[in-house]
């Protein structure tokens, strides 16, 4: 499980790098969704710059995952973009849904490895620092 899991950990840092990368350099052309809502949706988070922090979060994600540097705040932060990812494929592009069910598979996979270090998170009563 330990090489599946580290394997999974590269393939999701390589794949948040490269379409982090890609909000800021636009070298995998993407063509326009189909339905409108996407298109609006679209447009309004380009034109409010929103999507320079999704990107930005994808990438430094990307990285911290490729480096082995902070995997569990990178999982985190990952989580938040696959939720908004898959949320827009449900909803509105059910058709490329594939390559969100892909990551959320890989990223499963690498928080299993790291699943002692959000056991604080399910503490009814969390020890606190006084």
């Amino acid at each position: 499980m330990k090489i599946a899991a580290t394997i999974a950990r590269y393939l999701l840092g390589l794949i948040f790098t490269v379409f982090g990368l890609n909000g800021f350099l636009n070298f995998i052309k993407q063509p326009p969704p189909a339905d409108p809502n996407a298109i609006h949706f679209f447009t309004g988070v380009a034109m409010s710059h929103y999507s320079y922090m999704f990107f930005a979060f994808q990438l430094v994600a990307g990285l911290l995952l490729l480096s082995g540097f902070f995997v569990p705040l990178a999982l985190v932060i990952l989580a938040a973009e696959l939720v908004n990812i898959l949320t827009f494929h449900v909803t509105m592009n059910p058709g490329g849904i594939a390559p969100g069910l892909l990551a959320a598979v890989l990223w499963i996979i690498v928080f299993l490895q790291y699943r002692g270090s959000f056991a604080p998170l399910f503490a009814a009563k969390p020890t606190t620092i006084d």
